[in-house]
């Protein structure tokens, strides 16, 4: 009866396999759909130039044509984007999918992780309707690798968000950075991040995070900041040789390290490293901006969560330390730029509303960039940060298609990036 039994449940999977074999060959004997977008204006990024009209095929979840005119297969779908401009879907290098709006150290420790996975599962999907089609999870803040089932689910096509680069709980020194210091230390609050003291800690908490998924390593390597007679100081974490030893131990795994680094001597130790960004990045003397055009690493200034510390501060005196603390930002932010320091673009959404991060292309054109340059920080060198080099970033042939659109000219008024009003991540339409 058992053997009868094993023979009939082994046929039934059999005759079940044989099934969905024959769907997936149905499936891939079916014409694939194609989508052909126009709009007024396209966005050639790479030679920085608008072409008019544009057009853009699509089949399946890649770009197959794209020009001011285009091939329309028999049956194919037209969407027609009227006085608007196609452009690459948006990417944010520095966000927090597990923080939102308010006090960081007490929704850390009054909101449970699986409240806040539900939490950074909306949050990743206003993201993407705002236009952001890839992301750099920048450190869970406490809810150490929850971003992985984050991550998976979008990829999975259960949830909408961006293409996710996720690094689990950040890492961190005792006492450092996003310790919970102030509170009784009799409680255990438990830190935002990962404790690693030294080189060998370092390297068996990186370890420990890659076996639960994440994609690369985040570093806390300056803080506190502080400002005193109008000058800025930050307190290195890690030695060059620890951070290297951490840098070594991620390209082992074809893995990157990006550090959160205000100021000297801690960004020269990260650039001396070989880091893959240096995040925040206030302060950056001449020999490390040097290096950081050399190597390639790139600044990722953060300019909307200083901005909105200085307009949401909690009392007069706290606003005009976080005000005088972003005009030195500028000033700095400005001699890397005429140094060559290479640029991405990160928001650092989290502590302010998701969805809204656009704002820091605006400031960073604001602040002595072009908006050809801008974009070209968000948009090239953001695919190259986040590792997915050649495959978004651009309308082009082979691309994923990652794209959306914007009313107006992004190069005459860069706040256009702003207001997203058509968003289709690998040839999926999630906003029309």
């Amino acid at each position: 009866m058992a053997k009868t039994g094993i023979f009939l449940s082994t046929l039934s999977l059999l005759l079940g396999l044989t099934q969905w074999s024959s769907a997936q060959a149905a499936a891939q004997s079916q014409p694939v759909h194609s989508i052909v977008l126009h709009a007024a204006r396209l966005l050639d990024i790479k030679n920085g130039r608008i072409i008019k009209p544009g057009e853009v095929l699509v089949q399946g979840e890649r770009i197959v044509e794209v020009g001011s005119a285009v091939k329309h297969p028999q049956g194919a779908e037209v969407i027609d984007l009227g006085d608007h401009t196609l452009m690459p879907g948006l990417i944010d290098a520095h966000v927090h999918l597990f923080l939102h709006p308010g006090a960081e150290d007490l929704q850390t420790i009054q909101e449970s992780v699986p409240q806040r996975t539900i939490m950074a599962v909306l949050q990743a999907r206003d993201d993407l309707m705002a236009g952001f089609t890839a992301e750099r999870d920048m450190g869970t803040e406490g809810a150490g690798s929850a971003d992985t089932a984050v991550r998976n689910a979008i990829n999975q096509g259960l949830v909408p968000g961006p293409r996710l680069r996720i690094s689990g709980n950040a890492i961190n020194i005792l006492g450092g950075h996003e310790d919970a210091i102030g509170y009784n230390p009799a409680q255990h609050v438990l830190p935002n991040a990962d404790y690693a003291n030294n080189g060998d800690e370092l390297i068996a908490v990186m370890r420990e995070q890659y076996k639960e998924g994440a994609d690369f390593t985040k570093i806390y390597e300056t803080g506190p900041d502080r400002v005193r007679d109008g000058k800025f100081s930050t307190i290195y974490q890690y030695t060059e040789a620890q951070l290297t030893a951490a840098v070594i131990e991620a390209e082992r795994l074809g893995k990157r390290v990006a550090v959160h680094a205000t100021g000297e001597p801690g960004t020269l130790f990260a650039a001396q490293a070989g880091v893959a960004s240096i995040d925040h990045a206030n302060q950056l003397s001449d020999e490390t901006m040097q290096l950081m055009k050399e190597k390639q690493i790139f600044a990722v200034p953060t300019f909307t969560i200083f901005e909105y510390f200085a307009d949401h501060a909690p009392s007069p005196a706290v606003a005009a330390r976080e005000h005088e603390m972003l005009d030195l930002k500028i000033q700095d932010f400005k001699k890397q730029v005429a140094a060559g320091v290479p640029m991405a673009v990160g928001s650092d959404v989290g502590p302010f509303p998701h969805g809204t991060q656009a704002r820091e292309l605006v400031l960073m054109v604001n602040y002595g960039m072009t908006p050809l340059a801008v974009l070209q920080a968000d948009l090239l060198n953001g695919a190259k940060l986040l590792g997915w080099d050649g495959q978004i970033g651009s309308l082009e042939a082979g691309y994923l298609a990652d794209i959306v659109a914007v009313a107006g000219d992004p190069f005459e008024d860069i706040s256009a990036v702003q207001n997203v009003s058509f968003v289709m991540k690998g040839g999926v339409v999630y906003r029309k």
